[in-house]
């Protein structure tokens, strides 16, 4: 109990993490970070010695999909973008009205973006994961997350110059 406490626990909040962006909504991510819990403690024996992060969100993806097919919810269509990197110095009010409605444009396109789009965005650019990490996770060669990647991002772009041109008019 107590090895799987130290080398599970710490990854927690990476696992919910990605479920939230998988989700799209807390309390569905809570479940599902708890559903997936309970699976790793349950196979914890058989666990080979990899990454114990990359098992862990391996298991929280598959928990996802589990959940989603019981739910019989299809996933929608999503873009994804990079975050921009906020200044540290007190910003003013204008520019934290502007940096709260770019930070809605690009929620809304990252939840605009396609499961498997969305999650490989997460992984790589929130969780800073490399791509064999998440080729382990996605059970997908590398080429394959490099490409998903790739196309995410340029959904991403696509999506958020569409929404500055919208918005400048």
């Amino acid at each position: 109990m107590a090895a799987f406490n130290e080398a599970v626990l710490p990854h927690l909040g990476t696992a919910y993490n990605l479920a939230r962006w998988l989700t799209r909504n807390d309390q569905d991510a809570e479940d599902v970070v708890q559903e997936a819990s309970l699976r790793a403690f349950k196979y914890w024996k058989g666990f080979s010695g990899r990454d114990c992060r990359s098992w862990l969100l391996a298991i929280v993806r598959n928990t996802y999909y589990s959940w989603l097919r019981q739910r019989s919810d299809q996933p929608e269509l999503t873009e994804d973008g990079e975050v921009d990197n906020v200044d540290d110095s007190t910003p003013s009010p204008e520019t934290l009205l502007l940096q709260n409605a770019d930070r809605e444009m690009l929620r809304s396109a990252l939840e605009d973006l396609r499961v498997e789009f969305r999650e490989v965005i997460v992984l790589r650019e929130m969780e800073g994961l490399s791509y064999k990490e998440i080729a382990d996770i996605s059970d997908v060669p590398i080429g394959t997350v490099m490409s998903r990647l790739a196309r995410a991002r340029k959904q991403l772009q696509i999506y958020l110059t569409n929404s500055s041109a919208r918005n400048s008019l």
